[in-house]
């Protein structure tokens, strides 16, 4: 099977097709109209096998979660989700492991309506290079220099699943019951664009947490030059973290682990009202956790007021041995 080959037989027809896509898969580059009094939110991410995910992920797995993440950048822009390109280098061709790939990533491309409109097909090591487009109202997209002191910070979700369900596999104790459920939340997170087209007007900054919780809510407050509190007993997680928590007593793996995917986003007071509605709208619980201060720095605080000091910030790619699946 040729490159060309591989194309026709699994990409040009993968995703449902949009109409402003003017020109798709096929030519030398797609053309799109991008309609009047939109704004353009672009994002890319490259995975590498051994990094970023384990070489043995089922294919399936993989096409969801190269999608899902860079979806998850868009949600943090409060961007509709419209287009897709894809660079995939493999070692060799395989149809049963190209197949599951493209499955689950048209699983969710269908969801969010996404067509696919061009990329590029490579033989080397196990890389995927996923570039996605949104359109955000004209002005009105999240950033992350936005936050004030007094502004309310939020995540959405639950923290700390997908670093347990990596230091599982890491340490060869993913045999347990609940393993399934671990692994669901690090090879396919859900990007919660609902919830970020929702906060639009209302979250004055907004990231996704993708390489821990005291790393990217770091990001805003160095954006927008000011401090931040955490409360770490508010933090959200599910019972299986929390009782890893409390047997471990290992906080990192709720704010430093990453692999979360959900947003984290600050709101002024004055429109904290308004987040019962969004949860409902976005289906996703949303969890107060602190507060913006003008002092800068990031301080977590237990519930008995005492300062909890992070012995890592997050991911980092070009740390020593950081990363390493």
């Amino acid at each position: 099977m040729t490159e060309f080959d591989l194309i026709n037989d699994y990409f040009s027809g993968m995703t449902r097709r949009r109409r402003d896509v003017l020109l798709g898969i096929g030519d030398d580059a797609a053309l799109i109209r991008v309609p009047k009094g939109m704004d353009l939110a672009l994002s890319v991410d490259t995975l590498v096998a051994g990094v970023h995910f384990f070489p043995e992920i089922p294919p399936a797995d993989l096409g969801y979660k190269v999608l899902a993440v860079n979806l998850s950048d868009l949600a943090a822009m409060g961007a509709e989700p419209a287009w897709v390109t894809l660079a995939l280098t493999i070692p060799q061709i395989d149809d049963q492991w190209i197949a599951g790939f493209c499955s689950g990533f048209t699983e969710l491309a269908t969801r969010f309506d996404l067509q696919l409109v061009g990329g590029d097909t490579t033989a080397g090591p196990l890389s995927v290079t996923v570039q996605v487009q949104g359109l955000i109202p004209a002005g009105e997209g999240l950033r992350r220099s936005g936050a004030v002191a007094g502004d309310d910070i939020y995540v959405t979700g639950g923290l700390g699943d997908a670093a347990l369900a990596l230091r599982c596999k890491q340490q060869g104790t993913d045999q347990r019951e609940d393993m399934e459920q671990l692994s669901m939340r690090l090879d396919r997170p859900v990007p919660r664009v609902e919830a970020g087209i929702a906060l639009r007007g209302i979250a004055s900054s907004a990231i996704d947490i993708s390489d821990g919780l005291v790393a990217d809510l770091g990001h805003i407050l160095k954006s927008s030059g000011v401090g931040a509190r955490v409360t770490l007993d508010n933090l959200p997680m599910s019972p299986t973290v929390a009782a890893a928590l409390e047997e471990s007593g290992d906080w990192a793996m709720v704010v430093a682990g990453g692999d979360d995917y959900e947003l984290c986003f600050t709101v002024p007071p004055e429109r904290r009202d308004q987040l019962a509605g969004i949860e409902k709208q976005a289906g996703v619980a949303i969890t107060r956790i602190g507060v913006v201060e003008a002092r800068a720095g990031l301080r977590c605080l237990h519930g008995d007021g005492s300062l909890w000091q992070p012995d890592r910030g997050g991911f980092e790619h070009f740390a020593n041995g950081s990363g390493q699946y």
